[in-house]
């Protein structure tokens, strides 16, 4: 019995040393994605390829991908980790989904390879370097931008959208071309010079925005980046411009532009944003302010309204600027009695604000011409 036993033994101790023996920097990593292009919300599909030389046979592989925790904050799974059966395989395809993507920039370090004998006696490790990075942008909905106001002298860039001319605002003659009205000649010029003359009116211009964006820390700032991304789309596609101001442990700004470079640049400001800011908004008006031009309507984002920071708002709303303020809540937050009234403190100082639910956003606007 004692023979049998350790002839019996004596394949799998062969196979211990053999695995001993066995190099796993013959291992060789790749990994791959679906698409390159994600925003929060989004499912991604990675494809880990493994490929070696020698086709040893392994009883078992672990294969851990690591990442950073950030990936897993909404999925199903917490880790990237199976164990899987190669035998003589040269070439490994293991895939897994990450749902609910969530916004940010998330690393992709290492592979970590572990392997051992039947009776799990002697182990081997090897971690593999394969650095990857996923750049997930915030989600966004499709919001209507309609101005505040609708003043000639505000904006830079002449809007997109067909304005009809206000005939009651001329600003200067031109030569008289085919195709000009009658009505539009100016009558005056012609009995002076007798040469057909015609006005020129003004155009009306489209809004330019600032968006004051306040990271400071809140369970609504998700939420805070989807309406400011929305929000940001939706004003570029009507044709305005639109900047930014990011307040948090720096400050960074991004100046009045439209097209889509400039939503493409506030999107990736978006997706790596974090709400790291130490002090209240209200305290950084108060001390640094913001430089903008004073045509811009400036609209703030935040999640906390306080008494401090309507009365510092009030000073920009003097400056003959349009201000509002948006209030974004998490879905099922209470609209609290003292939030009613500092809107109605804000609203005799002639300032907005619009209190904003997650999955109400596309309604951000509806009140506009009302206010």
């Amino acid at each position: 019995m004692s023979w049998f036993l350790f002839y019996s033994f004596i394949p799998f101790a062969l196979y211990s040393l053999l695995l001993f023996m066995y190099p796993l920097s013959d291992f060789e990593v790749e990994r791959s994605f679906h698409s390159h292009d994600y925003k929060a919300g989004d499912e991604m599909e990675v494809t880990i390829i493994i490929r070696r030389n020698i086709p040893f046979p392994l009883f078992y592989l672990i294969v851990d991908d690591i990442v950073t925790p950030s990936l897993f904050y909404r999925s199903a799974h917490q880790k990237a980790k199976a164990m899987i059966t190669p035998g003589f395989r040269r070439e490994i395809r293991l895939r897994y989904a990450v749902n609910e993507l969530p916004r940010g920039e998330h690393e992709f370090t290492d592979v970590r390879l572990k392997t051992g004998d039947f009776f799990n006696l002697f182990e081997k490790e090897s971690t593999i370097a394969c650095k990857d990075t996923v750049l997930v942008y915030p989600s966004f909905v499709d919001m209507v931008y309609r101005p505040l106001e609708s003043r000639y002298d505000q904006g830079m860039t002449n809007s997109n959208v067909k304005i009809q001319k206000d005939t009651t605002m001329a600003t200067g003659i031109r030569d008289y071309q085919p195709g000009d009205r009658f009505s539009w000649i100016h009558w005056k010029t012609f009995a002076r010079t007798n040469e057909l003359m015609t006005k020129e009116f003004e155009e009306r211009q489209s809004h330019d925005i600032l968006l004051v964006l306040d990271r400071q820390a809140s369970p609504a700032f998700e939420q805070m980046a989807t309406f400011s991304a929305s929000l940001i789309r939706a004003v570029i596609k009507k044709g305005a411009q639109i900047g930014m101001l990011s307040i948090g442990e720096d400050h960074i700004f991004h100046g009045i532009r439209g097209g889509e470079e400039q939503q493409s640049q506030l999107f990736y400001h978006l997706a790596k944003v974090r709400p790291d800011s130490r002090f209240h908004l209200a305290k950084v008006l108060e001390g640094e302010g913001i430089n903008y031009q004073q045509s811009a309507a400036v609209m703030f984002v935040t999640s906390t309204l306080t008494k401090p920071l309507i009365l510092s708002v009030n000073n920009y709303a003097k400056r003959n600027s349009s201000v509002i303020i948006f209030l974004i809540k998490e879905k099922g937050d209470p609209y609290t009695s003292d939030e009613k009234a500092l809107k109605a403190m804000a609203a005799a100082r002639g300032i907005w604000v619009k209190v904003c639910f997650e999955g109400e956003f596309e309604e951000a606007f509806a009140e506009v011409k009302k206010a």
